[in-house]
């Protein structure tokens, strides 16, 4: 009876260990999963377009056994992004162990349009909550980001905010929630400021007439990144990430 536990017991061990290891091999790529507007999304015609969303560049960033899927679209806010089903299609992809970063709110401030706008305090906050509850029922980890600063100096040379209560929210909803977070409207807010106002367009899609190809007529966009700023922007993500969620670290690299 004994030698049959054993057996038994052996038995139980192997199978066990089997179906641990097809379980790594089969899923064994972690993914990180990014939901947000236009400053983080993929932009097309690289060759040509001057413009990067910051997490159009952290492949760039990574190492090791992770993947990265960008579902951030340009003009979405946490409203449009739900309604639309974009976060549905997400949701259906999460699985145990994987990460997603949370960036929203230029968007969502845009009173004027109902299909996008939502009250920072109300539907933005039951918004990301969503998102990080919806998140954590997959097993998947959140990860809130604050929006990056918009380059909006005025006539004093002062950089001035231009998201109100947006962050605010999102600092609470990561404190109350105990979600991990990335301030990247303060990180960014440095980062511009020590470029200088009139250097710190490099950061943006600040272009003269006949400069680039792509802008034919010249641009002055204070919102949108270059390569040279997402790039800045995906480093700044990248150390935050590294101190804040230093289970994710292994998979991150600096430069």
């Amino acid at each position: 009876m004994k030698l049959y536990n054993k057996f038994a017991l052996l038995l139980l061990l192997t199978c066990s260990f089997a179906i641990a290891q097809e379980h790594v091999e089969g899923s064994s790529v972690i993914t990180i999963h990014s939901i947000g507007d236009s400053t983080m999304a993929i932009k097309p015609n690289p060759d040509e377009n001057p413009e990067r969303g910051w997490a159009q560049m952290l492949p760039g960033f990574l190492s090791g056994n992770i993947a990265l899927e960008n579902y951030a679209v340009n003009g979405r806010s946490t409203r449009s992004f739900i309604i639309e089903g974009r976060w549905e299609k997400v949701f259906e992809n999460l699985k145990m162990g994987d990460y997603v970063f949370i960036q929203f709110g230029h968007n969502d401030q845009k009173e004027n349009d109902p299909k996008r706008y939502t009250n920072p305090h109300t539907a933005y906050r039951a918004n990301l909550i969503k998102f990080v509850e919806d998140s954590r029922a997959k097993g998947a980890i959140p990860i809130l980001f604050t929006s990056i600063v918009r380059r909006n100096y005025n006539e004093n040379g002062t950089l001035v905010d231009t998201h109100g209560d947006y962050p605010v929210e999102v600092r609470q909803v990561a404190q109350e929630y105990n979600v991990p977070l990335i301030d990247l409207q303060y990180q960014t807010e440095l980062l511009v400021e020590s470029f200088g106002q009139e250097d710190s367009k490099d950061l943006y899609l600040h272009y003269k007439p006949k400069e680039i190809a792509y802008y034919p007529e010249g641009n002055e966009d204070d919102t949108h990144l270059s390569v040279l700023g997402a790039t800045h922007v995906a480093r700044l993500a990248v150390a935050s990430l590294i101190q804040k969620v230093p289970v994710l670290s292994v998979y991150l690299k600096a430069d």
